[in-house]
């Protein structure tokens, strides 16, 4: 008989991506019309650093979500001056990047964000609980050899991303501004910047020798920057529990249900996310109330007794989201002058909530490698080192990703009885604990550089 690790359908809980893709046009702007001043600033990574010539930015940053806001604040900190455009500076509302994994954690220490967690009642994540035919197992985090506070945390995503915004605008050489980026701009296929409308219709351009472009898993940018191979995987259907306790506090928890999958882990201190994954070609229509009698139906005899009460009580409320989850494999083209980060670039499905730990990965490489490249106007070195970034990120966002595609499938429902074996295989396994749970807690976490590095 083979025996197959669980540890390689469990590794990506703890981290994961996305990648998207839309058509852009190009527009072509006649340079010689610009100065030729240069520049030097003395980064906080101990370099002089040439500024591109004829520009009043050396990065431009479409989007301040997770991966924007962290871009600009670690370039930002290195000394370039960042222009950071985002379509819509108000609290995001969101049913998914809520529960960053402990790898994600790191890295934000990394990037000196650790910060951004505080005072938006984030609660910290010790490890994962598994929910199958009235039997559970719980499985903490391999954190022993880290500092005490070292976890997962999960929180409401927009207060995180507000605080990232405030911190990242707070650095004099970032600025942040409300605007549609329209378009890029190019010159002899070298993208030099970006066209946008201001917050008041106002049509401007930002000149910059990098454009970076983070603007989410529905980026209008990426078409001409990466091949879109999108897969359509499953619906999510989002509910916020109140006044409840979970079975294991601070931990996340997967119910492996008939015809819908579900998640739940605390957003607040009086609070949980409940994330009902169901079939695409099985969720029910919002108009006459199906999703709720679906739900209460389905769904509600299937979650875990202490949340049943608080689960109805959300669904009578009708504040019910839905979203349609998806995944796009990292398939750049290379740019001169341009690069993509986070969902824009690669996607993974989110059962895993793993894409902020992939994101923040990439930045920190990203910043790395953009440590070296004193003069970004320097177009043929700075393609050189941004040819590097996309070689040094793929052992942490294959993995990732390759898992997240596998746990997601042990996780579907299905009518196959050989799945259905797999499933009952898997969760068999994981409840023997000891060396047979160890294998499958964490077996990926990101080197730990220490504080703020």
């Amino acid at each position: 008989m083979t025996v197959i690790n669980a540890g390689v359908f469990i590794s990506p809980l703890f981290g994961s991506v996305l990648h998207c893709d839309f058509r852009r046009k190009k527009i072509s702007v006649n340079f010689k019309a610009l100065s030729r001043n240069e520049y030097c600033v003395k980064s906080s990574a101990g370099l002089r650093i040439k500024c591109g010539a004829g520009t009043e930015t050396d990065v431009i940053v479409v989007g301040a979500g997770v991966a924007g806001a962290a871009l600009a604040y670690a370039l930002g900190r290195d000394g370039r001056e960042v222009h950071i455009i985002e379509r819509d500076l108000t609290e995001p509302d969101r049913i998914v990047g809520e529960l960053l994994q402990p790898g994600g954690y790191l890295r934000l220490i990394e990037l000196g964000l650790q910060d951004c967690l505080e005072d938006i009642d984030a609660q910290p994540v010790l490890g994962c609980a598994f929910f199958k035919d009235g039997k559970d197992v719980k499985i903490p985090y391999p954190l022993e050899n880290f500092p005490s506070d070292v976890s997962g945390r999960s929180f409401h995503n927009g207060r995180f991303i507000q605080n990232m915004r405030h911190k990242a605008s707070t650095l004099p050489n970032v600025r942040l501004e409300q605007g549609a980026v329209t378009s890029l701009v190019s010159e002899k296929g070298i993208i030099r910047g970006v066209r946008y409308k201001t917050k008041n219709g106002e049509e401007r351009t930002s000149f910059a020798p990098l454009t970076v472009v983070c603007d989410g898993g529905f980026s209008n940018l990426s078409r001409s920057l990466c091949t879109s191979q999108v897969e359509s995987c499953s619906w999510f259907v989002g509910l916020v529990l109140e006044n409840c306790q979970l079975p294991y506090a601070n931990y996340g928890h997967y119910v492996f249900a008939d015809l819908s999958s579900i998640i739940c882990f605390p957003i607040s201190s009086r609070e949980v996310r409940c994330i009902v994954d169901v079939p695409r070609q099985k969720v029910p229509s919002t108009a006459k109330d199906q999703m709720a009698i679906y739900l209460k139906t389905v769904v509600a005899p299937q979650i875990p007794s202490q949340l049943y009460e608080a689960f109805i009580a959300a669904i009578d409320k009708r504040n019910i989201r839905t979203m349609a989850t998806r995944s796009m494999p990292a398939n750049p083209h290379p740019s001169p002058g341009a690069l993509l980060i986070g969902d824009a670039f690669n996607i993974r499905h989110p059962i895993t909530g793993g894409g902020m730990t992939v994101a923040l990965s990439d930045i920190v490489v990203l910043r790395n490698v953009l440590r070296s490249v004193h003069d970004l106007s320097d177009t043929p070195t700075l393609c050189k080192y941004l040819d590097s970034f996309y070689i040094l990120r793929k052992p942490l966002a294959s993995t990732i990703n390759t898992l997240a595609a596998a746990l997601y499938k042990a996780f579907s429902i299905s009518s196959d009885p050989a799945k259905q074996e797999m499933q009952q295989a898997l969760f068999d396994y994981l409840s023997l604990g000891g060396i047979f749970a160890n294998g499958c807690r964490w077996n990926y976490i990101p080197n730990y550089k220490g504080r703020g590095s």
